[in-house]
């Protein structure tokens, strides 16, 4: 029996290309389309890479046909909070205009499942912590309104046309393949851990701390930080509740613990084995103070609960990646 092929759009990216692998691990087919703007063709190892743009309707659906598509996983799309605000046409161009191209294409070719990239950025400034998932989601940023009006375009599509989806809102994906073969590689890059990583080796500028008179315990942001190997998990197991049957629905992907700048830059320092040159800088617009996910929806209907998440074990991972 041939094996299940997945389209994974955005599959050359950092966490496309980490449930690529986990995908095939599975037994399934990954079949990567990236059009190469942010991703890296020497990530796509699992399975065959389709370069093209989603926003191309027939492009996607020739891919669709040629692979036997049987089900979608949507990464693809720009995630730069700050770039948003400066340029938030960009954002809503290529994150809803390609969404839709995709669903169109979708929708023509007969795939009637997709697990979509969301993120935690839908719910705005929370209005309690951790968040569940019926927070109401008011997004400060258009980053955060994209990805949200693709969540509200799931559902008429549901109506329409029956299609079925899972939308993952991701707290912050961090940390490295363990086995070395891929990690995180944004350029520009923007993630705390990875520049602070850099650094410490001095490869990088200063860290620069963006606020820290938050209402926070030490005056700096806080986030819910969630290994790319959990996260990839996650993706697998959206699959198969999808497959078995399961209605569409919205999954927050988090520990339920925060960490706070100060204290990734300490882990990184105990990485390291030394003091990481930093500096302290206004915060940034469009930054809430805490994000914290309740995970409990993804533990009793998916049966995810992430197993690398610990703070310490992130850091291991991506040092690892980035020193070898």
């Amino acid at each position: 029996m041939s094996k299940r092929a997945v389209l994974v759009t955005g599959g050359a990216g950092y966490i496309g290309s980490h449930t690529c692998k986990a995908l095939a691990l599975a037994g399934r087919l990954p079949v990567a389309l990236d059009n190469l703007i942010h991703g890296h063709k020497a990530a796509v190892r699992w399975g065959p890479l389709v370069e093209g743009d989603i926003r191309e309707r027939a492009f996607v659906e020739g891919a669709i046909r040629e692979y036997r598509i049987d089900a979608v996983v949507h990464f693809a799309g720009y995630a730069y909070v700050g770039e948003s605000m400066r340029e938030p046409g960009k954002y809503f161009g290529n994150n809803v205009a390609a969404s839709l191209a995709l669903l169109e294409a979708m929708q023509a070719c007969g795939v009637g499942r997709i697990v979509f990239s969301s993120t935690c950025a839908t719910y705005g400034v929370p209005e309690s912590l951790p968040i569940l998932e019926e927070h109401a989601q008011h997004p400060v940023n258009p980053y955060g309104e994209s990805k949200l009006f693709v969540e509200r375009a799931l559902h008429w599509y549901a109506v329409a046309h029956d299609l079925r989806s899972v939308a993952l809102r991701y707290f912050n994906a961090a940390g490295a393949d363990p086995d070395g073969e891929i990690g995180e590689d944004h350029d520009p890059e923007t993630h705390l851990i990875p520049l602070a990583i850099g650094a410490a080796l001095g490869k990088r500028a200063p860290l620069q701390i963006y606020g820290t008179d938050y209402p926070t315990p030490d005056g700096t942001a806080v986030r819910d930080y969630v290994h790319v190997t959990d996260l990839a998990d996650a993706h697998l197991r959206a699959l198969d509740y999808l497959e078995a049957g399961g209605e569409s629905s919205a999954f927050n992907l988090g520990t339920g613990r925060g960490h706070s700048v100060r204290e990734v830059v300490a882990a990184v320092e105990r990485a390291a084995k030394r003091e990481m040159p930093r500096r302290e800088v206004a915060r940034r617009r469009g930054d809430p103070a805490s994000l914290v996910a309740a995970p409990g929806r993804a533990r009793d209907l998916l049966g995810w609960a992430p197993q690398r998440s610990e703070l310490d074990e992130i850091i291991a991972t991506a040092w690892r990646w980035h020193t070898r």
